[in-house]
């Protein structure tokens, strides 16, 4: 690894120990130099600012895990991905959601959702005969259905478990997005 690659994983890796000590207001550039042992130069020669490094994390975090689920088999699958990073990663993301720069953190979810989601229906349909519009569409309905979801989720603290109640509502759901490729293909 590179000496600057090694920096900025340095500088990354304090600035989310620090993240998930304290809110993202109580952070400066000063707390994470003086973590990784580098100088406020050093910070401003790989990031311009606090945001840049937040949304460099988040965009990291997006392509790890869709490399970590190049399939995923069901809908419920897909939240599972976004919503066990978001507890392994909880007192953070609720720092960052409630922080001036939560839209990092937005894009991030929305990226995650939508690469989440598209893996999902060309993994369970892949063969299947629709028009691109429309497979794009289910992908966008179902992308927002599981932001949505997820924000709701973390908006009101991250308190229930939602996945048993994404499990319950799979159930509940189940075939509809079948019946969906069904009517497409039908023309409908």
């Amino acid at each position: 690894m590179s000496n600057q690659n090694f920096t900025k994983q340095a500088i990354r890796k304090a600035f989310l120990e620090l993240l998930n000590e304290r809110s993202l207001s109580k952070i400066t550039v000063r707390d994470i130099t003086d973590r990784c042992g580098i100088n406020r130069n050093t910070f401003y020669y790989h990031y311009q600012d606090m945001p840049a490094l937040l949304e460099e994390i988040c965009s990291i975090q997006v392509e790890r895990i869709v490399a970590d689920h190049p399939s995923i088999s069901s809908f419920t699958d897909c939240l599972d991905v976004v919503i066990k990073f978001a507890l392994e990663n909880k007192r953070a993301i609720m720092h960052i959601y409630y922080s001036d720069n939560r839209a990092s953190y937005i894009n991030a979810l929305w990226r995650m959702c939508e690469q989440s989601v598209r893996t999902y229906v060309n993994t369970v349909f892949p063969d299947e005969d629709l028009s691109q519009r429309d497979r794009e569409l289910i992908i966008r309905y179902h992308k927002c259905e599981c932001f949505g979801l997820t924000i709701d989720w973390i908006s009101n603290g991250m308190r229930e478990d939602l996945l048993a109640d994404m499990r319950r509502l799979n159930m509940l759901r189940k075939g509809s997005t079948e019946e969906l490729i069904r009517r497409s293909k039908a023309g409908l």
